[in-house]
């Protein structure tokens, strides 16, 4: 007797294929952010994370953090930052093949590829946090005690709050994660 694989449906390729577009969208829009607030700067200031750049007010940022002894902020202190787009890219495409193979089997595993991404992107985040937070310079000109500034939520900083927080490649990086989970749903008695 042969058991016949049956394919996902096309509704779910095309979930998959609408995913595939998503992931390969984050490539352009920030993932995640950092504001600063402080009476010198009601207007605050922002160091915005892209998958590929650091943007906003870095360097105003670095001259303030050289006060507290904090090592500066660049793109190549981030070498994630060279490899990332080539990631996104690869799980885009490999959503595009899963799509168009249409195997349940393929999808398990691209879901725990995209799910274990997504978990090291988050501890390396809380790494790096960590390591700008704690290790500070000794003999800078103003003595704080080491932090680790959250990867969401508000801290605060000598006369500084920061909030930091997710923003749109985030959220489109988890509606991608929904339309990849979406078949098994959808397609739960194949």
């Amino acid at each position: 007797m042969t058991i016949v694989k049956k394919k996902l449906s096309k509704v779910s390729m095309f979930s998959l294929i609408a995913a595939a577009i998503i992931i390969f969208i984050t490539l352009f829009v920030p993932w995640w952010g950092m504001e600063f607030y402080a009476p010198q700067y009601p207007e605050g200031l922002d160091i915005i994370v892209y998958p590929t750049t650091l943007a906003g007010d870095i360097d105003v940022v670095n001259g303030l953090n050289h006060y507290i002894g904090m090592k500066e902020f660049s793109n190549e202190s981030f070498p994630e930052l060279q490899f990332m787009p080539y990631i996104v890219a690869g799980i885009a495409v490999l959503t595009l093949i899963v799509a168009f193979l249409r195997r349940k089997s393929l999808l398990y595993g691209l879901i725990a590829l995209f799910a274990l991404g997504g978990a090291v992107g988050i501890l390396d985040m809380r790494r790096w946090l960590k390591k700008f937070g704690t290790e500070l310079d000794p003999n800078a000109p103003i003595d704080l005690e080491p932090f680790v500034p959250p990867i969401i939520g508000e801290n605060t900083i000598a006369n500084f709050v920061t909030n930091s927080y997710f923003t749109w490649g985030a959220f489109l990086l988890g509606l991608a994660f929904i339309l990849m989970i979406f078949p098994l749903w959808k397609d739960r008695g194949k």
